[in-house]
């Protein structure tokens, strides 16, 4: 904070009455000071934000701030008044008024300031020495935390409220907050949320959680990141606008960790806010700051990194893929496969015939799929680089569709346009430039780097690779199919929602970017087995209540919906409690499941839906039967395993034995 505030941005004897009129005051030696270049501009933006929510503070404390083209460059002014100002805080008007300034491009700049300023002024002595103070320039010397304020003898009796005011302190509940995602966000997404919820109700622990799944994420509020000691991030997708949480100590994880072990996570927060150490988030709120220690946990290594990206892009094209590939199987289904050919319905459509309303989906749904290489491209390099990042990469999936490089050049799109977007964040630039770098000049510079790589250097030899996997897929028929299908299979089984999972799963939609024969076989395949460990597990608790925990019979009974609805994580409770008698049934399950789909010809273009789409699947009740047969198979192996006499500690179930680590 050392080039935020100065004595000139302090005023010890703010005469304002209004919370309006102390900005306007604040804010004109922001002006003189060159900080902001439109007085009324910037007030508007003032009142706008405090508009939304007050920023007023326990203990006599107004934060106004907000995000402003009218800021040249980040700042902080301080403001005491002696009658008090309403700033809509619970315990009446705040004498301490600090109004915060940031560019309108720099997002992480106003919460860094905020996060960092919010946690000093849970400190007593720190709001004492302010009020005390007669000096402007200790004032703000004191605001950037350059020295610390000298303490003379005081009286017992304000040393003993100082005593107490430090125990009510002390008595604060720790404040975590957390996201959780994944690239469907569906299950695991939730799923973590509740454990983390649960973990810290019981260690006491003040936990607020933002979501970040396929239906949206609402943002949790300023205010509410600034009073915490800590984040939780548990996530298999990049974190969106993780630049609101910098200036905290970070626990940086994956989501199945956040599901199964939620109180080590908590734990590891607490150590780290006990330590002080502050986790680095770079300018554009991509990653760690340079010079400054980044994030710790897998996003530490390459190869989590690189699978946290790709998830990212396939977690964004998954909707698109979702209602463009029901739009087209939908008008097969009406109009047959004759459709796809139809003149535009712009110019030939009729009321009342089903020709041309089979028409119209089918092209609805073929303009959807037209985006997905562009936004896998897209959202890889945004889950690298943040927003900035996201035009490059739309760039380049928009060119690796016209040279014909399909998926693989999308995923090379992202991870280059993510690349360059890095390279160039990394160029230190005047602060009056960071306005215009996010918006203009990080685009075009990125955007032509990456249209040259993928027009002259790489794009054609991706897409003789595109071609030939192409030419496989197609030419899949026989044992090769069925081995193909058991390997699916096994992936979607093994981990149920983990890695290995999302690698299958995200073959698959990638497939369905250029639709053909062999691709459609792979989607149906891999829904068929990810459609298994659920309803096995489901059945099992129906048919053999005795070998499961009062927990898991109640899970059971989930798991029926879970799996009709091709949620895998379904069988993640089942797994947890008993994994080396669950986890390879179910594996054996899905890969019979897989095998058979795939020597059935089944095709399926919808990536997600389970029964629901199963009317628009091509050879719909031998896909049935194959989903049955492996349920079966893994019912058969679990019931078996759990039937054999266990050894002692193994965890025997009973009816008011413990419940399993999480729940569905």
């Amino acid at each position: 904070m050392s080039e935020l505030i100065t004595a000139e941005l302090v005023d010890l004897d703010l005469s304002a009455e209004t919370k309006s009129e102390a900005a306007r005051s604040l804010a004109e030696r922001m002006v003189s000071a060159g900080r902001v270049t439109d007085l009324d501009g910037f007030l508007a933006d003032v009142a706008a934000r405090e508009a939304q929510m007050p920023t007023g503070l326990d203990g006599g404390i107004g934060i106004p701030h907000c995000r402003s083209e009218h800021v040249a460059a980040p700042t902080l002014a301080f403001g005491r008044s002696r009658r008090g100002i309403d700033f809509g805080a619970a315990d009446g008007p705040a004498d301490l008024v600090f109004l915060i300034a940031a560019p309108a491009g720099a997002d992480d700049d106003h919460l860094t300031i905020l996060s960092s300023l919010a946690r000093r002024l849970m400190d007593p002595g720190f709001t004492d020495a302010l009020r005390a103070e007669a000096d402007p320039a200790v004032a703000a010397a004191l605001v950037r935390g350059e020295e610390a304020p000298a303490t003379a003898p005081e009286p017992a009796e304000a040393a003993t409220e100082k005593t107490a005011t430090a125990e009510r302190t002390a008595a604060k509940p720790f404040r975590i907050v957390a996201v959780t995602s994944c690239p469907t966000g569906i299950a695991h997404t939730y799923m973590a949320a509740e454990s983390l919820e649960a973990a810290a109700r019981a260690q006491g622990v003040v936990l607020d959680v933002e979501t970040q799944g396929s239906a949206g994420f609402e943002r949790l509020d300023p205010a509410v990141i600034a009073a915490a000691d800590a984040v939780i991030w548990a996530h298999d997708v990049d974190v969106r606008e993780k630049g609101r949480f910098g200036g905290k100590p970070v626990v940086d994880t994956g989501v199945k960790a956040g599901i199964n072990r939620p109180a080590e996570l908590i734990a590891e927060a607490r150590a780290k806010a006990e330590r002080g150490e502050i986790s680095g988030i770079a300018e554009d709120g991509a990653g760690p700051a340079e010079g400054t220690g980044g994030p710790s946990g897998p996003s530490g290594h390459f190869g989590v990194r690189l699978r946290t990206y790709l998830m990212s892009g396939v977690s964004y094209m998954v909707p698109f893929v979702a209602a463009g590939g029901l739009l087209i199987a939908l008008s097969f289904a009406i109009g047959g496969y004759e459709i796809a050919g139809a003149k535009s319905v712009a110019d030939h459509f009729v009321w009342g015939e089903s020709a041309s309303w089979a028409a119209l989906l089918n092209q609805i749904g073929t303009a959807a799929f037209g985006f997905l290489v562009p936004v896998l491209a897209g959202y890889i390099a945004y889950g690298m680089a943040d927003r900035p990042a996201l035009v490059p990469g739309f760039v380049g999936g928009a060119i690796a569709l016209a040279i014909d490089a399909g998926f693989l050049g999308g995923l090379v799109a992202g991870l280059l346009a993510g690349a360059a977007v890095m390279a160039i964040q990394r160029v230190k630039v005047h602060p009056t430039l960071r306005g215009i770098m996010p918006v203009l000049v990080i685009p075009l510079l990125a955007s032509i780097a990456v249209g040259f790589l993928m027009f002259i250097v790489v794009g054609k030899p991706i897409a003789s690779l595109q071609n030939a996997l192409t030419d496989w897929l197609n030419g899949l028929s026989g044992s090769n199919a069925v081995i193909l299908g058991v390997v699916l299979g096994l992936m979607m089984c093994f981990d149920m929602g983990g890695p290995l999972n999302k690698v299958a799963y995200a073959f698959a939609v990638g497939g369905l970017a250029d639709p053909t024969p062999g691709s459609l076989k792979v989607m149906a395949a891999v829904m068929a087995a990810g459609m298994v460990p659920p309803l096995a597990m489901a059945l099992a608790t129906t048919l053999r209540r005795s070998l499961f925990t009062r927990t898991e019979r109640e899970n059971g009974r989930a798991a029926w919906v879970l799996g009709a609805s091709f949620i895998t994580e379904g069988a993640i409770p089942f797994a947890a409690a008993d994994p080396l008698r669950v986890i390879p049934s179910v594996m054996a399950g899905g890969a019979v499941t897989g095998a058979l789909s795939m020597a059935f010809g089944c095709t399926l273009r919808a990536p997600h839906g389970g029964v629901f789409v199963v009317p628009l699947i091509g050879e719909p009740f031998l896909y049935v039967l194959a989903i049955a047969v492996g349920t079966a198979v893994s019912t058969a192996l679990v019931v078996v395993l759990k039937g054999v006499r266990r050894t002692p500690g193994s965890g025997a179930p009973a009816d008011d034995g413990p419940a399993v680590a999480v729940a569905a």
